[in-house]
């Protein structure tokens, strides 16, 4: 290969350079949250200057965007492993359940911005159109274990991705507030929760089986 091959644009050198500001971020805007953090904090807290922050970002909104968009798409890959490797539905049920467990104990920080986010983006319009899009990927992320977990049980959903994604995260964030308010056991209920929700998510094959609807 030669070095024209891999030589790089200027918009790739651009772009690799915000991912790796964004990454330095995140532990900032993770402790901070939306609120709180300014484009001056965020670099006093990294090893960039306020300045080259501000070249490669318009302003807070934007790297908070950037950083919350590729933190969530790692984040909903990383249980594709529980999914492909499940030989039977509890397995999996209790796979993907100790995962999100994990989850929230090594990753509490950034679970919350995105919590901080999401709701900000009721008020605020430009966070809207990224925040629907990440909340997309997270459906689809749950709803690829609903479908595994069914396939595994020789049954079909009986729910929607909408009502699946927004039990589960329901139990998430509940578990995620437990744990940063320190509350005694807070994690327990949600290994044990997700383990007994997946299996009414289901019927055996032959039962009326969810079909989105479709758009008026």
């Amino acid at each position: 290969m030669t070095s024209a091959a891999v030589r790089r644009t200027p918009a790739e050198k651009h772009e690799e350079r915000r991912r790796a500001l964004a990454e330095s971020a995140l532990t900032t805007l993770g402790e901070l949250g939306y609120a709180r953090a300014s484009l001056r904090e965020i670099a006093a807290n990294s090893a960039f200057s306020h300045g080259v922050v501000h070249y490669y970002f318009t302003d807070k909104l934007d790297l908070i965007v950037t950083c919350v968009r590729q933190y969530k798409a790692t984040c909903v890959h990383r249980y594709d492993g529980v999914v492909d490797e499940a030989t039977t539905p509890d397995g999996l049920a209790r796979a993907f359940a100790s995962a999100l467990v994990r989850s929230v104990v090594d990753e509490a920080p950034m679970h919350r911005l995105w919590y901080d986010l999401r709701a900000q983006a009721m008020f605020t319009d430009e966070l809207r159109e990224a925040v629907l899009a990440i909340d997309a990927t997270l459906e689809e992320m749950v709803w690829r274990v609903v479908e595994r977990y069914a396939d595994l049980a020789g049954a079909a959903p009986v729910v929607g991705p909408a009502a699946a994604y927004g039990l589960l995260d329901g139990l998430f964030q509940q578990a995620l507030l437990g744990h940063l308010t320190a509350r005694p056991g807070a994690l327990a209920p949600l290994e044990g929760e997700v383990v007994r929700l997946l299996p009414t998510l289901v019927a055996p094959v032959g039962h009326h089986r969810h079909a989105p609807l479709a758009p008026p």
